[in-house]
């Protein structure tokens, strides 16, 4: 059963998922599909099925909820383009709610004027990421901010993932708080946020945490917490 997001409230989906449907997956009339359509999950029946268009009706609605209590969001630095997808796709898969970049010190990369075109290629790959994942819900790639932007954004625990010897581990933090819906997670880039930045978030309420004693690669910190955060929270 293949899973698609609606593009409106009508139950329509994109000419891009319609290719996929006929040319992809090859379907055939009668077939089923699901389409998601704001956190709703309807059973369709492929009705009608041509070279470009496909025509479905709804059988019913369904009764799934695949989504962690929690809506996690996770703050990255700008990597390389490739870390950058594999993170968007895996933590998607994994529960994330959302995801924003934020200007680094040490980061290597800089956004550069394609920087809409980006944010549209991302939220693409979370989008194919949740229907392969069958999310009940699309994350967003938010804009790139700040570090004093980011504090400003309310969430009921805020953790940011530091390189130093730190008796508050990721587990300790989760475990006693367990009344807490939004939670975000600051990563930071190779060799880690500089000390400054990450003195400027724990003085606006972030708790630093250690992921251990191996120092992770940038695009392993946030699958190893968001991996965390679904054992500790799933149903």
């Amino acid at each position: 059963m293949q899973r698609y997001f609606a593009v409106d409230n009508k139950l329509n989906i994109s000419n891009s998922d319609k290719h996929h449907i006929i040319n992809v997956m090859r379907m055939k009339q009668n077939d089923k599909i699901e389409i998601v359509s704001d956190n709703k999950i309807f059973l369709c029946n492929i009705d009608e099925i041509t070279k470009d268009n496909v025509s479905y009706s709804i059988v019913r609605e369904l009764n799934i909820n695949n989504e962690l209590d929690k809506r996690i969001t996770i703050a990255l630095p700008l990597l390389m383009e490739k870390k950058i997808d594999f993170i968007l796709q895996k933590c998607t898969e994994l529960g994330a709610y959302e995801f924003i970049f934020y200007n680094a010190k040490r980061s290597k990369v800089k956004m550069d004027s394609k920087k809409d075109k980006k944010i549209t290629r991302w939220n693409l790959i979370t989008k194919e990421a949740a229907e392969q994942s069958f999310r009940n819900i699309c994350p967003k790639v938010k804009g790139i901010l700040e570090l004093k932007e980011l504090v400003s954004i309310p969430y009921d625990l805020k953790i940011v993932c530091s390189t130093k010897e730190n008796k508050k581990t990721v587990k300790n933090i989760l475990q006693n708080s367990t009344n807490c819906d939004r939670i975000i997670i600051v990563v930071g880039p190779e060799g880690g946020l500089e000390e400054l930045e990450e003195e400027f978030l724990c003085k606006n309420d972030f708790y630093s945490v250690t992921l251990g004693s191996t120092i992770l690669r940038a695009e392993t910190a946030p699958m190893f917490v968001m991996s965390a955060i679904k054992y500790e929270f799933m149903r």
